[in-house]
């Protein structure tokens, strides 16, 4: 059963996924401001085996995580560039989405009870994360799995002002 359909640039590579992502991560790390152009990527998590390729084969690079050391595999259009879903050697579990891919990229739910900001050490200056957000630093967790204590704002928060 599908619930929603993705997409690269050109339709060569096309996607589907079955359920409602497990959290949403607002990433504002170098990496993903790099690889989106823009100031952080919108990036629904899902169980792997409700996320499927259903048209092409997309291309894969794979980057060394300057956080936790590990192999990010970014799976991308060989003919038009567009980079569409991730796959973690840390995380093996789960498929990372370009949220902007899908057909529709406002059918998921970003609420705080199943979102969070990571990396606002690095974030654009001007970007306005929402109250009632977990946020973090870095990531969520250090590199054994300990959670790291979150921050929430109480109001919306302005990078770069005090």
């Amino acid at each position: 059963m599908t619930i929603e359909n993705g997409r690269c640039l050109c339709g060569m590579v096309s996607y589907a996924v079955s359920t409602e992502p497990m959290r949403v991560t607002f990433c504002h790390c170098r990496f993903c401001q790099r690889g989106t152009g823009g100031a952080y990527l919108v990036e629904p998590i899902f169980d792997k085996d409700a996320f499927t390729v259903t048209a092409g084969k997309p291309r894969t690079y794979d980057h060394r995580s300057e956080g936790s050391g590990k192999i990010v595999h970014i799976h991308f259009c060989e003919n038009c560039g567009t980079k569409l879903f991730m796959t973690f050697e840390r995380f093996p579990a789960v498929a990372g989405v370009f949220g902007g891919t899908f057909d529709n990229p406002n059918w998921f739910e970003r609420s705080p009870e199943n979102a969070k900001h990571i990396f606002l050490d690095v974030a654009q200056v001007g970007t306005v994360i929402p109250a009632g957000f977990n946020t973090f630093g870095e990531h969520a967790a250090t590199n054994d799995g300990s959670p790291i204590a979150p921050l929430v704002f109480e109001c919306h928060h302005v990078i770069g002002e005090a």
